[in-house]
C-alpha cells in the first residue's frame, strides 16, 4: 500500500476549471492566437454556451464528443465546454486519415464532434455508418451540408448544464501515439487529472488546489515553498505542441489553473518560436527534443530577448545532451528540466526539482512528482524488485495511474496489476533515486546474447560534429540475434562518412554493442508528439 499523501486532492471534476479559472483570473488573457484574445471569463461564457448547445443536441452524460482539431481558441473552448456538458473528450489528429478517424468513432462511440472547414470533409465522410450524428464546424459561418457552424450551434444557450458525472467517470479517451504498436485507447479518469494536475502545481509553482464552500478550486502557497517556477497569475507560455496530446493537453490545464497566458504558435518555426517568447515574455515554454534542437541552434537565439524564461521543459521522448547543453546557452535565466510521463499515467510522472536545494543532472528525468512510486524491476521476472544502477522495466504506482485501455481487458489486466502500471520502458535510479530512462523495452535488442540499448548509441552518435539527429534500431540477422542499425540526419552544410561515424561509435563502446550499419535521412519520422516512429524506421530496413 502506499503511504499517507503529500498533497491533498480535490473531490472535483474538470467541469468546474472554467468557472474556478474565471474567478481566480478574471480579464487576463487566457489564449491568444494571431490577433484574437480569449480571456478567462470569456472561457468560462464561451464553454458554458458550448455545454448547453451539446445537450440540446441530445448528447447526453458521459456519451463521447471527438475533438477532431489543430491548436486554437475553439479547442480550448469546446475542450472545457464538452466536459461542463458532462461528456467524454475523445482527442483526434486532425491529419488523421479517414479509414483511422471511422475506427476511432467507431471504438469510442462518439456522437458529436468539432471540426474545422480544412479537415471537416474527411470527418464527413468518416461518420457515414456510425453513431456520430452531430458534426460542428468552428471556423465557417457557411459549412458544408451535414454540418453546422459553431455561432449557429450555440445561439441562444448561454447557461451550462448541471452535472452528475463524477471523479471516477471517464474525462478523455486518450489514443496513445502507436509508435511500437497498434493505437489503444487510455481511460483516463476525472480524479486523475485533477492529480496530475495537483502535482504539477505543487511541483512547478509551489501551490496546492484547494476547494471553496461553492466547490471551485483555487491555489494557495505551500507552507515553506521555495519559489518553483511558475508565479501564479504572471505566467505566460507559447504552444506549438498539439494539444490533442497529452502532454500538452494536460500542461494546458495546469498552466491555466495557474493563470497563465497561452500564446498558441501555429506550425512550428523556429524564428517564429523565438520572436513570440519574446514579444510575450514567456515565462514557462514546454517542447519535444526535436523542437527544442531546432530552437536551440537558430541564429535568432543570438539576438532576441529571452530573458523572461524561467523554465524550459522537455517532454514526450529523451531529449539528447548535446541538445540539453545548448538550450543551457539560449536561455541563460532559465532552467532546463527534462521530465519523465506517458499517456497511460495522464501525463507527468518524474521531473527535476525546480528549488534552490534541487540538483539538476544532465541525463535524468529527475525524480517521482509528488505522491508517486516507481520500482525498477527484472524484465525476466517482475516480482524481483532490482536496486541502484541495474536496468530493468519502469513500473509506476500514483493517484494519475489511469482506468486502462477501452476495449482491451487483457492488455489492461497485464500493464495495470494490484495498482501498478507497467510503463514499458528501460529503466535504472541511481543511488539518490534519480530516474534515467534507457530505451523502450520493445526497442531494446539482443545481439548474440547481449542486451543493447539504442538510447545509449544514439547519445553517443549525435556528439559526432556531423550529426544532427539520430535513431538507432533492429534489424534481424538470423543466428546472432538483433544488430544496431543508426539512421542519421546530417547538420546542415555537413555530409556524414558512414564508415568514420561507425568508428566513432566503435571507439566508446564494448564491442557487441557497435553500429553495424548507417543509413543517412533526410529527416527521422516524428509523430505528432515529437516522438521518432521506430516502427516505420523497423519497417524500412525490413522492405530493404
Amino acid at each position: 500500500m502506499m503511504g499517507t499523501p503529500v498533497l491533498t486532492y480535490p473531490d472535483a471534476t474538470l467541469a468546474v476549471l472554467p468557472r474556478s479559472m474565471a474567478a481566480l483570473y478574471g480579464d487576463r488573457p487566457a489564449v491568444i492566437e494571431r490577433d484574437r484574445t480569449l480571456t478567462y471569463t470569456e472561457l468560462d461564457a464561451r464553454s458554458a454556451s458550448v455545454a448547453g448547445s451539446l445537450r440540446t443536441a441530445g448528447v447526453e452524460q458521459r456519451d463521447v464528443v471527438l475533438l477532431h482539431l489543430s491548436n486554437s481558441i475553439e479547442f480550448v473552448v469546446t475542450y472545457y465546454g464538452s466536459l461542463r456538458a458532462g461528456a467524454t473528450v475523445t482527442l483526434v489528429n486532425p491529419l488523421q486519415p479517414v479509414a483511422g478517424l471511422g475506427k476511432q468513432i467507431v471504438e469510442t462511440g462518439a456522437v458529436a464532434a468539432f471540426t474545422q472547414s480544412e479537415q471537416s470533409a474527411r470527418l464527413v465522410e468518416a461518420a457515414q455508418g456510425t453513431p456520430l450524428g452531430t458534426i460542428v464546424v468552428v471556423d465557417s459561418s457557411a459549412p458544408e451540408p451535414g454540418t453546422r457552424s459553431l455561432d449557429d450551434f450555440v445561439a441562444g444557450h448561454l447557461m451550462a448544464p448541471t452535472v452528475s458525472v463524477t471523479p471516477d467517470d471517464v474525462a478523455h479517451l486518450a489514443f496513445t501515439g502507436g509508435t511500437t504498436g497498434v493505437s489503444k485507447g487510455v481511460r483516463v479518469l476525472h480524479r486523475n487529472v485533477i492529480a496530475n494536475v495537483t502535482q504539477m502545481i505543487a511541483w512547478r509553482a509551489g501551490h496546492s488546489v484547494v476547494t471553496d464552500r461553492a466547490g471551485l478550486v483555487r491555489l494557495e502557497k505551500r507552507d515553506g515553498s521555495q519559489d518553483r517556477g511558475v508565479v501564479p497569475g504572471a505566467a505566460a507560455t507559447v504552444v506549438v505542441s498539439p494539444l490533442f496530446h497529452a502532454h500538452a493537453l494536460i500542461n494546458m490545464s495546469f498552466l491555466l489553473l495557474c493563470g497563465a497566458t497561452h500564446v498558441l504558435a501555429g506550425r512550428f518555426e523556429p524564428a517564429r518560436m523565438l520572436e513570440l517568447i519574446e514579444t510575450h515574455r514567456a515565462t514557462y515554454v514546454t517542447g519535444s527534443p526535436a523542437m527544442w534542437h531546432s530552437l536551440a541552434v537558430h541564429p535568432d537565439v543570438a539576438t532576441r530577448d529571452l530573458s523572461s524564461v524561467r523554465v524550459v521543459s522537455s517532454g514526450a521522448a529523451p531529449i539528447d545532451r548535446v541538445t540539453l547543453e545548448h538550450l543551457e546557452v539560449a536561455f541563460p535565466s532559465g532552467t532546463v528540466v527534462e521530465g519523465y510521463g506517458l499517456t497511460e499515467a495522464t501525463c507527468l510522472v518524474s521531473s527535476a526539482p525546480l528549488t534552490a536545494d534541487g540538483e539538476y543532472r544532465l541525463g535524468s528525468v529527475g525524480i517521482p512528482t509528488f505522491d508517486t512510486e516507481v520500482q525498477i524491476r527484472s524484465v525476466i521476472d517482475p516480482s524481483d524488485v532490482l536496486g541502484p544502477g541495474e536496468r530493468g522495466e519502469l513500473w509506476v504506482r500514483g493517484p494519475q495511474v489511469t482506468g486502462g485501455y477501452l476495449n482491451h481487458p487483457e492488455i489492461t489486466a497485464a500493464q495495470y496489476v494490484d495498482g501498478w502500471l507497467d510503463t514499458g520502458d528501460i529503466a535504472y535510479r541511481d543511488d539518490d533515486g534519480y530516474l534515467y530512462i534507457c530505451d523502450r523495452a520493445k526497442d531494446m535488442l539482443i545481439y548474440k546474447g547481449y542486451n543493447v540499448y539504442p538510447r545509449e548509441l544514439e547519445e553517443i552518435l549525435v556528439t559526432h560534429p556531423d550529426v544532427a539527429s539520430a535513431a538507432v534500431v533492429a534489424r534481424e540477422v538470423g543466428g546472432v540475434g538483433q544488430e544496431p542499425v543508426a539512421f542519421l540526419v546530417p547538420k546542415d552544410g555537413h555530409t556524414i562518412d558512414k564508415d568514420a561515424v561507425a568508428a566513432f561509435v566503435a571507439e566508446q563502446v564494448l564491442p557487441y554493442k557497435k553500429i553495424r550499419d548507417v543509413v543517412v535521412v533526410d529527416a527521422l519520422p516524428t509523430s505528432a508528439a515529437g516522438k521518432v516512429q521506430k516502427v516505420a524506421l523497423r519497417e524500412r530496413l525490413a522492405h530493404a
